[in-house]
């Protein structure tokens, strides 16, 4: 059996996650620490992937990335970056459809970290990023953490956005989702049950780990 699926879904699975958390984590620190006109708004816009259907989700991203669109012609001519129907593109579909379950739970955790704490640690002399790194992000890396996994496991899950985008390309954008619904398609039950089997056991792993 072609294991490329399955590497190729670990490998976008850990960047997309790197991105969220490193996206995710400013932007929950945002939304619990900050107010400012037009946060519900945001709120709003960072939470769609999770109602919105993933085929939607990857039709506005085709749109915004593909080679006609601004965007995807300035980053092929500016950078030689191609992002539709390539892996980078399901790195940026799990991006996007996992960074709102990264940032409900670490922004309710660094809203659950006391303002008298940080107050004091401001009163002592630490600057903002002082206070994040040696206070905020301490006492809040719990929910932080469960937030990484799940995203991590969504980024694994992901299909239609992913189909969109990058494609079903054997050997080059074909991950472990999309070559589940490759395999029933074909009529090869065995693979398809293997493929599923695995992709199951994976998710009750990460589950439980962040339960």
């Amino acid at each position: 059996m072609d294991l490329f699926p399955l590497y190729l879904t670990i490998k976008v699975s850990f960047t997309a996650t790197v991105f969220t958390v490193a996206f995710g984590l400013i932007l929950a620190w945002v939304m619990a620490k900050r107010e400012f006109l037009g946060k519900s708004v945001l709120d709003i816009i960072i939470m769609q992937p999770l109602v919105i259907p993933p085929t939607v989700l990857g039709y506005y991203l085709l749109g915004a990335l593909g080679r006609s669109s601004f965007l995807g012609r300035f980053l092929e001519d500016a950078f030689g970056l191609q992002i539709v129907f390539t892996w980078k593109g399901a790195v940026i579909a799990s991006f996007i459809s996992s960074l709102p379950l990264f940032v409900k739970p670490a922004r309710a955790a660094l809203e659950g970290v006391g303002s008298e704490l940080e107050d004091a640690a401001r009163l002592l002399g630490k600057t903002e990023l002082q206070v994040i790194k040696d206070i905020t992000l301490p006492l809040a890396w719990r929910g932080i953490v469960a937030g990484a996994v799940m995203a991590f496991a969504r980024a694994t899950g992901e299909f239609g956005a992913t189909l969109m985008v990058a494609g079903n390309i054997p050997g080059l954008t074909q991950t472990l989702p999309v070559a589940i619904y490759d395999a029933v398609q074909a009529g090869d039950a065995q693979t398809a049950n293997v493929l599923v089997g695995v992709i199951t056991l994976f998710s009750f792993i990460v589950l439980y780990i962040a339960g």
